[in-house]
């Protein structure tokens, strides 16, 4: 009978410890705060929530937006602390530093955090720190520049960014170098908000024969207001985010499938919600080609009396050509 006994228990608890993640799964919460809302960070938002949900299909998640606000992204942290969130994820880094800098006791996931060591957020990009990892968006800034530089020859580049966002500043250091290696002169000018780019783009329009834009959220939450000012003067714009460019009028623009970023990301939090240590997970770079984008706008080239080279539009992952978006 002992025997008997004994196998039923054994049983029994062994379907109630199976059963146990799916009901943990019912009171997991998430919480995701992204520092201004533009097509790119809703990508990496959605493909957050999606890459957890793989895992932990009924976790629940409060959604925050710091609107550009680095105040109001401090506030988001400490709202997740008082709520005991199980796991917090900071998409770009002005609103991943936040949540470092004020959650000490659960982990937090960086998301397209272009350079997580300057931010502060980690040592070192081989491993990850106590409570804290996540993903890069490094943008290849050379290739970005000599793309442009190919398609119209540049005496002078333009570059607009946020002196507030740690991830423009590392950004602009590099263009700016780039930029003089390549010959070309470099004009910049800085804001600290969205309502001060059309006025930072009017400034340095007649100087300059192109204009690129990096990894730069509150330039990209502005985004029409550059276009408007670069169709006016007929320069040509790149940017790094293809996502934005679709409905703007960018030249080209090269970056990251920034669903497939967030995908990852939220791929990283299941993992450390389901207990394995975030000091042993290394920032995670997209390096698969199939990661990046490339977006050319047939329209804008049109109207500025450019031509793209036949092996670059090969290259493309997507066109806009007669106002329609091309998917290949």
């Amino acid at each position: 009978m002992k025997p008997l006994i004994t196998a039923v228990i054994t049983f029994a608890m062994t379907v109630c410890l199976a059963a146990l993640p799916a009901n943990a799964d019912k009171n997991i919460l998430v919480g995701i705060s992204k520092i201004v809302a533009h097509p790119a960070l809703d990508a990496l938002e959605q493909g957050v929530r999606e890459g957890i949900q793989e895992t932990f299909p009924q976790a629940r998640f409060d959604l925050q937006n710091a609107n550009g606000e680095l105040a109001t992204a401090a506030s988001i942290a400490q709202k997740f602390k008082s709520q005991n969130v199980d796991i917090a994820v900071g998409i770009a880094t002005p609103t991943a530093q936040a949540l470092v800098g004020i959650i000490r006791t659960k982990p937090v996931i960086f998301c397209a955090v272009t350079d997580p060591v300057s931010a502060g957020l980690v040592a070192s990009t081989t491993k990850g720190e106590k409570n804290v990892t996540g993903t890069s968006d490094m943008t290849p800034v050379r290739e970005q520049i000599a793309l442009l530089n190919r398609i119209k020859p540049l005496k002078t580049l333009g570059h607009i960014y946020c002196s507030s966002e740690a991830n423009a500043v590392a950004l602009a250091a590099i263009a700016r170098q780039v930029a003089a290696d390549m010959g070309i002169g470099f004009v910049e000018t800085t804001v600290t908000n969205s309502a001060e780019v059309m006025q930072a783009v009017q400034t340095i329009a007649s100087r300059v024969d192109g204009i690129y834009l990096s990894n730069d959220n509150t330039i990209f939450s502005a985004l029409s207001a550059v276009t408007r000012v670069a169709m006016k003067y007929k320069i040509p714009v790149m940017s790094a985010d293809p996502s934005s460019a679709e409905t703007n009028d960018v030249l080209a623009a090269w970056g990251f499938d920034y669903y497939k970023m967030g995908k990852v990301t939220g791929r990283i939090a299941a993992r450390v919600l389901k207990g394995e240590d975030p000091v042993t997970i290394p920032t995670v770079f997209m390096t698969d080609p199939s990661d990046v984008d490339l977006l050319l706008n047939m329209d804008v080239a049109e109207k500025l009396g450019l031509t793209f080279p036949a092996d670059v539009v090969v290259k493309a992952n997507t066109i806009i050509e007669h106002g329609k978006i091309i998917k290949k």
